[in-house]
């Protein structure tokens, strides 16, 4: 394969902040492709930064923008999930580094690439690093998936290596932060006590109660009476999409349901398949925004099954379109979803989901959907979200790395210029 990264010079200006990360898909993919999307658009807007962001792609690719640069680094796509790649070249990834000198590394997955950095800023030692914990993978990935294939005692034994790797890596980061307090919680377990929440945000004017479009189910051949349930995510055993078609197979017949699968993923075929004679959906990914915001608009109540969710962007997605929400009461569900803004039931426990939808339905659905949406709107937003992490967080992971260099017996010298024109610095 040709580098094209050889041929390329990063240009003038001041050093870029780097997003790295190998938790990005073109297609199905969910909260970190919208937070790096949001997180552009922001920089953008506010002062004159510059920001590289590189993620994995079908082949070595630089778009360079005025100040913002996109890098795909070629990548085989994971096994199991073809919309998804897994970053291996990471001398491919160390040259990007090289040509474009990140005052700040932002790190969004904990494999791999997070030594990339380490490495990188090991050799360029006023690079601070900043991760974003958005997993615990001990338990989230490493446990549950080693007890399901090996059993309990073996993956017990796999979740202790698993965190020790994580205390070891994240140590390294000069700051880390979490999406919730349960998460960050789960670092100081293990040894990593320098870490911040980050609460993310949601575009309120795109997802409006306004988007609903009264002929959606006659354009999808659903019918008009009757609920309308949806989800919108990736079809995967994580998200739990099977645990949908399970609750909508126990509600009652004359409820009249129908329900919109919203994504891709490996189980969207068999999916489609236990939907046969159903009034079910799956209209497949939808990367245009405006028309997912009138999907979730268009139905009456959101429905997950996750059992380990981080932060539940999707859930303050279908809460600014107006929707409750019923789902299981773990993870961030039961902060994204407390009682006034819809149902929680006990993990795996479809039949009292299809309770909570009937009982929902049946109560005032659209009087829930309004308080959902104003919590939404004063509680959530992107301009809070990067004013934290560029007024909060990465000025701690500078201060951090100042200290760091200090300590090492540099010249006092400045790490880097000001982040964003009018955001706070301490």
């Amino acid at each position: 394969m040709v580098n094209v990264f050889s041929s390329r010079t990063a240009g003038g200006g001041a050093r870029p902040i780097c997003d790295l990360t190998q938790s990005y898909a073109p297609v199905g993919g969910g909260g970190i492709g919208t937070y790096l999307r949001q997180k552009r658009d922001y920089v953008l807007a506010h002062g004159d930064q510059r920001l590289l962001q590189i993620v994995p792609g079908p082949e070595d690719r630089v778009i360079e923008n005025g100040r913002h640069v996109w890098v795909e680094i070629g990548a085989e796509q994971v096994r199991g999930s073809p919309n998804y790649r897994f970053i291996t070249r990471t001398r491919a990834v160390r040259e990007v580094l090289e040509r474009y000198r990140p005052q700040i590394i932002e790190s969004q997955c904990p494999w791999v690439l997070p030594w990339t950095a380490i490495n990188y800023r090991r050799a360029h030692p006023d690079t601070a690093l900043v991760a974003g914990y958005h997993t615990d993978f001990p338990n989230t990935h490493v446990y549950r998936v080693g007890a399901a294939l090996f059993g309990d005692f073996v993956a017990r034994g796999l979740r202790r290596l698993s965190a020790g790797y994580a205390e070891i890596t994240y140590r390294e980061f000069d700051r880390v932060y979490t999406l919730g307090q349960d998460m960050r919680g789960a670092l100081t377990q293990y040894g990593v006590a320098h870490v911040d929440v980050l609460s993310l945000g949601v575009d309120a004017a795109t997802f409006h109660p306004q988007c609903r479009d009264p002929g959606l189910r006659a354009a999808l051949g659903l019918p008009q009476s009757g609920p309308l349930l949806i989800y919108a995510g990736r079809l995967d055993n994580e998200k739990r999409a099977d645990r949908l078609m399970a609750m909508f197979r126990a509600l009652p017949a004359d409820l009249g349901a129908s329900m919109i699968l919203v994504g891709d993923g490996k189980l969207r075929d068999s999916l489609a398949e236990a939907a046969r004679g159903l009034r079910v959906v799956l209209p497949g990914y939808c990367a245009d925004r405006a028309k997912l915001a009138r999907l979730l608009a268009s139905a009456d109540i959101y429905v997950s099954a996750m059992a380990d969710e981080t932060f539940g962007l999707s859930v303050l997605e279908a809460q600014a379109c107006g929707l409750p929400v019923v789902g299981f009461a773990s993870g961030a569900m039961i902060q994204r979803v407390p009682p006034a803004l819809g149902t929680l039931v006990p993990l795996d426990d479809v039949a009292a989901m299809a309770r909570a939808v009937v009982s929902i339905w049946h109560s005032d659905p659209a009087a829930i959907g309004a308080r959902a949406r104003a919590h939404v709107v004063q509680a959530f937003s992107w301009d809070q979200t990067f004013m934290t992490l560029f007024g909060e967080v990465y000025p701690r992971a500078q201060t951090a790395a100042w200290r760091r260099l200090t300590r090492a017996g540099w010249l006092r010298r400045p790490l880097a210029q000001p982040l964003l024109a009018g955001q706070r610095t301490g």
